[in-house]
Formats: structure tokens, sequence, C-alpha cells
């Protein structure tokens, strides 16, 4: 059987214009869950991570509201209790399509916790915004209360900042790989999981979050996977998105992408965190990936939707031509680190 790491975004379970609700979420999950059968149905063991943006930043919000009655939950404890959260929405859809399609697959969450280093650049240089907005004296009266980072968001307040390291390994790694094995879909690194170091001989948690997709590209090098997928709100990768040059990519080579990626293609706060993921992927030994929308899952995975992308060797041996027009480009990768093989 075929493996695949399916990597579903924020929007699988909170959509533009919804509350977060938990109705709103598991409607959402259902879908999901309604496509990831037609991919088991196609063939594919799947392991599924997933975004948590949205709901951890919630659970900080309910955390400082309720403090003055209950201990407060610091930044890596409320990750967790979102991976279990979540892991559980989308077990419950799982198991209810798995039951309607006659599929008897076993579905397990993980709270896995990621390695990071300590010394991390990031560390020093806090950049990813996280939790509510706040006015100028709340922020201010927070930064001399708690020690935190602040950054303005012109249009709609401030925002506090943690460091977004680089994940180094996966603790649960072996217990990922044995459950898989065993033919249960594993649902993992929920949020990129739950950024920790050693010190002293000892795990422990720490004030920052793991970018998704980078720990989705590391748990699929990791596990070697046929394919790994991320899906997320538009059907393709676009070139020049939203300008009147607009077009998708359907077919391209890993060397492709990294012309496309200096040309300043993909920015670092919309689609460049994804395809930097891929590269990493596939330059570490991976096979091919898969950009697309969720609804559209099950026709990319065939082949005739979404944004497909190889090594030019695994091209080749796919017989599908790339969308790229001039042929003349040097042959260059992207030189980024292999971690955790």
């Amino acid at each position: 059987m075929k493996t695949m790491l399916l990597a579903v975004g924020g929007n699988s379970l909170i959509r533009a214009g919804e509350k977060g609700t938990i109705a709103e979420q598991l409607a959402n999950a259902q879908r999901t869950a309604a496509q990831i059968i037609g991919l088991i149905r196609a063939g594919y063991h799947i392991v599924l991570t997933h975004g948590n943006g949205p709901q951890v930043g919630a659970a900080l919000l309910r955390s400082e509201r309720g403090a003055s009655q209950v201990p407060g939950l610091p930044l890596d404890v409320c990750g967790a209790s979102t991976q279990g959260e979540i892991g559980y929405l989308l077990q419950q859809s799982l198991q209810s399509e798995l039951q309607q399609a006659d599929l008897h697959v076993p579905v397990a969450t993980i709270v896995t916790q990621c390695l990071v280093l300590p010394d991390d650049p990031s560390m020093k240089h806090p950049s990813k915004p996280i939790g509510p907005f706040y006015s100028r004296a709340d922020a201010e009266e927070r930064k001399r209360l708690f020690g935190w980072e602040i950054v303005e968001d012109a249009a709609r307040g401030y925002r506090r900042v943690v460091p977004s390291p680089e994940p180094v390994g996966i603790v649960e790694l072996e217990v990922i790989r044995n459950l898989i094995g065993h033919g249960v879909l594993v649902i993992a690194c929920g949020g990129g999981g739950v950024p920790v170091v050693w010190r002293n001989g000892k795990l422990q948690g720490v004030e920052a979050v793991i970018d998704k997709d980078r720990i989705s590209a590391l748990l699929a090098s990791c596990l070697n996977v046929d394919l790994f997928v991320i899906s997320t709100d538009t059907d393709y990768v676009y070139l020049d998105y939203k300008k009147p040059t607009q077009r998708p990519l359907r077919n391209v080579s890993a060397d492709e992408l990294d012309e496309y990626v200096r040309a300043g293609h993909f920015p670092p706060g919309n689609m460049g965190p994804k395809i930097e993921s891929v590269l990493r992927f596939l330059h570490s030994g991976g096979k091919e990936a898969i950009i697309t929308s969720c609804e559209n899952l099950c026709q990319a995975v065939a082949g005739s939707a979404g944004t497909h992308m190889f090594t030019d060797r695994d091209r080749a041996k796919s017989g599908r031509n790339t969308d790229l027009k001039n042929k003349d480009l040097e042959n260059k990768t992207l030189e980024l680190p292999v971690r955790g093989r």
C-alpha cells in the first residue's frame, strides 16, 4: 500500500466568516474526512497533520481571561491541549465516515513533541504573531507584566509574537512509525507539535510555535512516504498570485520551483512556507508533493487537479511535462538542511 502524509490547513476546520464553534469545526472535519475516505479507497495509507492557529489563539484568550479564577496555561500546554481537541474532532469524523464506508481502519491521535534547539536564532528574534489583538495600552501592560514581545498590526492593533524555531526531531517518531506499521491512521504533529528542548537531561516545553508545514515535511521525510500533500485554501499554486497575470502551476520540478522562489513568487506570509517545505521534502529524497484545496484532494491525487511537484528524476518517470516554458534555465537546487534523517 502507498503511503501519504496529508497536512490539512486551518480552513479545513474553521472557514472564512465562521466563529469557530465546535459544531462548525465538526462539520468541516466531516467534509475533510469524506475526502480522506476517497484517498483510502485509492489505496493510500495516511498520516494526517493539521494546523491549530485559531484554536490555540482561543485557548490563550480563555486562559488569560480566566486567570483570576484558575491558573493560566503557558503556550506549550495550550498547544498540547489543542492537539487533543482537534485530534478528537478529526478522529470522530474519520471513524464515522469509515463506519459508513465499511472500511476497518483504526484511527489514533498522538500528542506530539517536536525538538528544537535552545540556541535557534529565532529564539532571540520572535516573529510569529499569536493570540488576540490588543490596544496599545493593553499591549504595553502585558509586555510589562509578562515580558511579552509585541508587534503592531496597523490595521487591527497589537499582538504578541513568539519564536518560530526550526524543528530538528520528533520525540514520538518511533511510536508513530510503529502505529503506521500496524495499519493505524495516525494524526500527529498537530499545529506543528509542541516545541520542546532538552535541558539537564529533561524535556521542557518552550514558548514558541513550529511551522506546521515544516514539521509535516520533516515527518514525511522521516517516514519516507510516497506522497506529501498540503491542503490549503487555493486549488493550485499560482504565479503572480492575485495579479492580472495570475496563472496556475500544474506540474513543476523542484529546480523550477527554486527559480520561482528566487523570482519572489511565493511571499513568506502566504505560499512561501509551503513551497519551502515541499522543497525540503523533495531534496531529502521525497518523490512527489501536491498542493491543492481540501475539496479537490481526491482529484488532485488522481492527477486531474492541484499543483504536482517532483524532482527532475521523478518527473521524468511520471511522464508529465512541467509548466515552465523556458527550458534553458540552469539546473540548480535549493540547498536546504535535511533534518532528522
